[in-house]
């Protein structure tokens, strides 16, 4: 998914001290808790919020 991809680049330009891969696996994370529900049109702006906090601790 291309909002995804979105996420991460703009997670990585705000995390550059984490590893990539690491920022890809937290919004992969938090993807797949959203991603049942049956709106699916804020589904990558809540990823990158759920994932943002996370990578903010």
């Amino acid at each position: 998914m291309r909002a995804l991809g979105d996420v991460v680049d703009r997670l990585a330009a705000k995390f550059p001290a984490l590893p990539r891969e690491h920022i890809e696996d937290v919004v992969q994370q938090e993807h797949s808790l959203l991603d049942k529900g049956r709106v699916r049109a804020f589904v990558p702006v809540l990823v990158e919020h759920a994932a943002r906090e996370r990578l903010s601790r």
